[in-house]
């Protein structure tokens, strides 16, 4: 029957191939009984006419026997070599075989009617965090996907990267006009009140500056005077600047309408609206813009931000005992926590379950049931026929000896009957 060695085929297939053997012999076995059997009554019947019967019987027994032989062994190859239409059906039609197998599964198992019914009474959501609040399962989760994501960093071409990030700041940062968006923002600010913090900031920064640094001072006017002035003058005229210096900031520190801070919104209020309605500065902003974005130094400095980023990535993706790797095993088991408790959130991650199944069955089935298909076709005809033989071969032996038998029991029946209603037969 299988033409590929017994020491090819795996376990299985051995005591199946066995098996086979075993149920054609007994079927084989049960013909030879019967041919037995209408020998000696044929040759007796004449002396022992109820032999008659057994003749019959036995007769039938053979007919039955070689028409389930001849129509199992069809299913596979041509009886006796010869061929007779119709026969080794599995080889010849091998092809059409997987495609109405695939079709069969498309239309009755990839049904949108029957993922649905699954999927709706399967509680993914209940399972998933049953599972994923395992601190074990979390962990194993979180290594799976810093493998995957390890994986697709190192195969991410840094070229291509820097081309994408560039790409993507010019489409969304350079190419977009800034004047009237920032100046609308400004103005919102202004008009708000909402720079005075800045401002008071950068006044108690200068008059820290000032308290720590009154040195700086030195020289800073005298050195510019004239030569023939007192060096005592000197000194004056740097203390007093100084001194001016720290009464100015004090000033508009205790003074929320002191005239500089009004020149300070004044100049905010006047930059706002220039930016959104003064056309020569807003080509000012742009063309500084343009200048900084297309500066090499900027170029260099996004790549040293990616290599950095895509380094630090690597190596937490890869510490079991990184930041990054604890706070995934972390969110995953609280995620499974909150699956396994929140009930609103259980029926959300169903109905997301099902409708994705839904769609994916409706708009792939037929890719899916052509792997069933495309598998069949790739398959050898011969190893095909070997393949369906041994996984249903034995049981098909059981058919031939059941022929027998029933051949056996209507040819008596048929006998009898007939010796009945037609005398002296």
């Amino acid at each position: 029957m299988s033409r590929t060695p017994m020491a090819l085929l795996s376990p299985a297939d051995q005591e199946r191939l066995r098996g086979l053997r075993r149920m054609k012999a007994v079927a084989l076995g049960a013909l030879i009984v019967m041919a037995i059997i209408f020998v000696i009554a044929f040759w007796l019947q004449g002396r022992y006419p109820w032999l008659g019967y057994v003749r019959a019987a036995a007769e039938g027994g053979m007919v039955g026997a070689l028409a389930d032989w001849f129509a199992v062994t069809a299913l596979f190859r041509h009886p006796l070599g010869l061929p007779i239409p119709h026969t080794a059906i599995i080889p010849n039609r091998k092809d059409e075989i997987g495609r109405s197998l695939g079709e069969f599964v498309e239309t009755n198992f990839l049904s949108s009617e029957v993922v649905r019914e699954k999927v709706s009474t399967t509680a993914v959501a209940q399972r998933l965090g049953d599972w994923l609040s395992q601190p074990v399962h979390a962990e194993r989760v979180a290594t799976e996907g810093s493998a995957i994501a390890s994986a697709v960093l190192r195969a991410l071409s840094d070229d291509d990267v820097r081309d994408l990030i560039a790409d993507l700041a010019r489409e969304h940062l350079v190419d977009p006009e800034w004047g009237p968006p920032a100046g609308a923002w400004l103005e919102r600010i202004v008009e708000a009140d909402a720079h005075r913090g800045a401002v008071d900031l950068a006044v108690d920064s200068i008059h820290t500056w000032l308290d720590a640094n009154a040195t700086a001072f030195t020289g800073l006017i005298s050195r510019r005077l004239p030569s023939w002035v007192p060096r005592m003058a000197h000194r004056f005229v740097d203390e007093t600047a100084y001194n001016e210096a720290v009464k100015f900031i004090r000033a508009v520190q205790a003074d929320p309408q002191h005239p500089a801070r009004l020149a300070i919104d004044g100049y905010l209020a006047r930059l706002a609206d220039g930016l959104q309605h003064d056309p020569e500065m807003r080509a000012r902003l742009e063309r500084a813009k343009a200048g900084v974005f297309d500066s090499p130094r900027v170029g260099e400095l996004a790549a040293q931000v990616w290599n950095t980023a895509k380094a630090g990535l690597l190596d937490s993706l890869a510490d079991s005992d990184s930041g990054l790797r604890r706070r995934a095993v972390a969110a995953l088991v609280d995620i499974g926590g909150r699956l396994q408790s929140d009930a609103g959130l259980q029926r959300r991650v169903d109905g997301w379950a099902t409708e994705a199944a839904v769609f994916l069955v409706d708009r792939y089935r037929h890719d899916i049931a052509s792997i069933i298909t495309d598998t069949v076709e790739r398959w050898d005809a011969a190893e095909t026929t070997e393949k369906i033989e041994l996984m249903v071969g034995r049981d098909l032996q059981y058919i031939r000896l059941n022929g027998t038998i029933v051949g056996a029991l209507a040819g008596l029946a048929i006998f009898a009957v007939a010796h009945a209603l037609i005398p002296g037969v």
